[in-house]
């Protein structure tokens, strides 16, 4: 690796992960130590050692779909300073846009059409309302048993008209993910029920929501999100020679946030890889928060890291945040594995690694050090004085600061909504993107499908139309006159005999020059003459490579900065696609950006936000984001709000938590003791075993551990200055949360022994 400490500037654990040449290494990585950054350099060394075929590519697998942007952009960045090919050699994806490549190349082997639609989460999420009405239609005291005594007939009455919906809903989602992270199929589950000599309730409601979802699913031809996955892994294991040819088709595995894998995850990467194939895996057990909403668990890359076939590494300098917020975020680690009251919440934070400070020669140091912008604020709020108390900290601090990035965290979208409500009021200008997300990826792909439709049938007038509709669509719909001559276009377009005779005309045969003796005007005349010539541009195209092609059109067709990067990306994806089936020719590539377009690939590396969060390019705005989604980023100054015992319970029965709703008897967390009747009866020597409330303890620990790790995300997203409060909640009974009050006191600690003294 020839000049590359000047180049790219490697500290000394990251020249121990680029001395890679092979088999498996598994990395732990701080918060901010560059990880991303690493494995994108290694991923470009990989290509620059000329290891890979000329059919060959690394695959990276990472977990968000603006993370698929992000490795991208810096793959590229490192293989051009290497003077190599931009955009060969590397292909960049998520878990389910992995799986759907696998699937879509081979759907036949798991018994689906090539026609199969995916329905992503809004649609699977309105099949599953309408199923669960459905049955409850039919079974309306079904949950009566699961009711608070203490309900009057009035509550009762309500609680089934209002809230049962949602919260079976819920329910069967869990439900119905852990099924088939399982690679349980409702016949097999209805099979194992029918061996039961004493019924679970649950467990039978969980099966027949499956299975008339499954049938709903399948009645349109369609699968969802979690289909694909265990889809994917079946493909896998039912073709050994597809098996071999993608383990030849990516040699090296490189795996980002392996904190977040799933137990489909891993078994999916392990076939790819193979016995004694190349896979990296990165990742930070203490930044895992997503087991609430998904299958993941930190478990399988601790587990990973302590193999005797992996070679373990560590990245634990940082240069994100000042020494202060270092000491907090790793105070809290060893407070969580030391003293956290509830013992079996103690591994929910582990170390070492523990975020160190780079060294004093680094051209990239951390933050200059300044104790006094560090705030744990121990006054008692209300939920609303919290939200004054923060806007007005916001409306003295901004006015000398617009130079800076400021975000404001929460731990939940109510929480963020009630703050741009009191922002907004106050004038204070705020970004509430994270809370409120939106897309133009499939509009722009629409457009691109359509011309490319119009390029396999030049012949076609209805073709054509469209593509006239994606020419005109930057046009101002607010122009009536605009609006009314465009229509008249198409009415024209419509009446074409021969296609040819506008697009490429002849001195006998030019349609245009026969319009001229109609009643049109001159002006629908010059616009069509303006349309044909690029329509003539893009048929002339066709010779280009897909990827050149598409940034053609898109030059032509697409006008703004969100939509040109996006069409970086599509031309990505379209050539990759044709290098992986190179018998496809337009039609088979306009499909690939319509499945785009009807949003089924909206995981397939396109971030809801189409390019990804910049916090850079808001200064002197307050970022309103939920701690979950600023995973990731981070900003000069952060707010952590809502730090009490409701939001970040201790795992203690005096806490309350989310899954355990007031109208439930015995704080059951229904959700988790329906999965726990699933995986009895799957277990029937374990159904014995069942015991009502185990199941919902278990989930109190496992909450309890994920929300310290969430702490611990938010803490470290700052960069200088730090300001954490917390509120009684809406009926005035919650405490701060336990890490808070045993931070405040390390704080203190910490303030007291003089700035002059050596902090560890």
């Amino acid at each position: 690796m020839k000049n590359k400490q000047n180049l790219f500037q490697l500290r000394p654990h990251q020249h121990n992960i680029l001395a890679y040449r092979g088999g498996k290494m598994g990395i732990s990585a701080v918060p901010g130590s560059g990880k991303t950054w690493t494995l994108s350099l290694l991923a470009a060394d990989i290509i620059r050692r000329g290891v890979l075929g000329e059919d060959q590519e690394v695959l990276v697998v990472t977990l968000v779909n603006s993370a698929v942007d992000n490795f991208y952009q810096r793959v590229n960045s490192f293989i051009r300073d290497m003077n190599l090919l931009p955009l060969m050699g590397f292909r960049v994806r998520t878990l389910h846009g992995l799986a759907h490549d696998i699937v879509r190349e081979r759907p036949g082997l798991v018994g689906l059409s090539d026609q199969f639609q995916i329905i992503d989460e809004k649609g699977a999420g309105d099949i599953l309302n309408d199923v669960v009405r459905t049955w409850l239609h039919s079974k309306p005291y079904a949950f009566d048993d699961y009711f608070n005594p203490d309900l009057d007939e009035n509550k009762v009455e309500w609680v089934r008209r209002d809230q049962l919906p949602d919260f079976v809903s819920s329910i069967a989602v869990g439900f119905i993910r852990k099924a088939k992270d399982m690679r349980l199929t409702p016949e097999k589950i209805a099979n194992q029920l029918d061996k039961l000599q004493v019924p679970l309730s649950l467990a039978e409601f969980g099966y027949e929501i499956y299975n008339d979802y499954q049938e709903a699913l399948a009645y349109r031809g369609a699968v969802d999100f979690d289909d694909l996955i265990w889809l994917a892994l079946n493909a896998l294991e039912s073709d050994r020679e597809y098996l071999e040819r993608l383990r030849y088709r990516w040699p090296y595995i490189l795996e980002d946030e392996a904190q977040d894998s799933s137990f489909l995850q891993e078994k999916i990467l392990r076939e790819l890889v193979g016995p004694k194939g190349n896979w990296v895996r990165v990742g930070d057990p203490n930044q895992a928060i997503y087991e609430s909403f998904t299958t993941a668990n930190p478990k399988y890359l601790r587990s990973y890291l302590k193999s005797k076939e992996v070679d373990a590494k560590y990245l634990p300098v940082s240069g994100r945040s000042t020494k202060s917020i270092i000491y907090l975020a790793n105070s809290l680690v060893e407070w969580a594995q030391n003293e956290h009251p509830i013992a079996e919440v103690q591994n929910g934070l582990e170390g070492p690694p523990y975020i160190e400070l780079v060294a004093g020669d680094d051209p990239q140091p951390n933050p200059p050090d300044d104790p006094g912008q560090v705030y744990l604020i121990e006054k008692k709020y209300t939920p609303q004085e919290e939200i004054k108390a923060v806007a007005e900290s916001l409306q003295r601090w901004l006015p000398s600061h617009l130079d800076s990035t400021v975000a404001v965290l929460v731990p939940r979208n109510e929480r963020g909504f009630e703050l741009i409500d009191e922002l907004m009021r106050r004038k204070i200008p705020c970004e509430d993107g994270f809370l409120r997300s939106t897309t133009n990826t499939r509009e722009s792909a629409g457009v691109l499908k359509d011309v490319l439709n119009y390029l396999s049938d030049a012949k076609s007038a209805s073709k054509l139309i469209k593509v006239y509709k994606a020419y005109t669509r930057s046009l101002d719909r607010d122009d009536e006159a605009g609006g009314e001559k465009q229509e008249r276009i198409k009415e024209l377009l419509r009446r074409i005999g021969n296609i040819e005779d506008f697009i490429w005309p002849t001195p006998n045969r030019d349609w245009l020059m026969d319009l001229t003796t109609a009643p049109e005007g001159e002006e629908i005349i010059q616009d069509l003459i303006q349309f044909r010539g690029f329509v003539q541009r893009w048929q002339s195209a066709i010779l280009l490579p897909i990827d050149q092609m598409i940034l053609t059109l898109s030059m032509d067709l697409l006008s703004q900065p969100a939509e040109l990067a996006i069409s970086h990306k599509l031309a990505i994806l379209l050539r990759q696609a044709y290098q992986n089936n190179p018998t496809w020719r337009l039609p088979e590539l306009a499909e690939e950006l319509g499945v785009i377009a009807r949003n089924e690939r909206r995981f397939l590396g396109f971030s809801e936000a189409d390019t990804g969060f910049n916090p850079e390019e808001y200064k002197g705005i307050v970022v309103v984001s939920t701690m979950h989604k600023a995973k990731g980023l981070e900003w000069d100054r952060v707010y952590l709000m809502s730090i009490n015992s409701y939001d970040f319970p201790s795992g203690s029965a005096f806490d309350n938590y989310i899954a355990e709703k007031w109208f439930v008897r015995d704080q059951l967390n229904v959700q988790a003791e329906t999965i726990a009747q699933l995986k009895t009866i799957i277990n029937l020597d374990e159904y014995e075993w069942y015991q009502e409330g185990k199941a919902t303890l278990e989930a109190r620990l496992e909450y309890a551990r994920e929300r310290l790790r969430l702490l611990y995300v938010g803490i470290t997203r700052a960069k200088r200055e730090l300001v954490m409060t917390w509120n009684t909640g809406r009926h005035g009974d919650q405490l701060p949360a336990i890490p808070f009050v045993a931070l405040q006191s390390f704080w203190k600690d910490y303030m007291n022994a003089g700035s002059n003294q050596e902090r560890e």
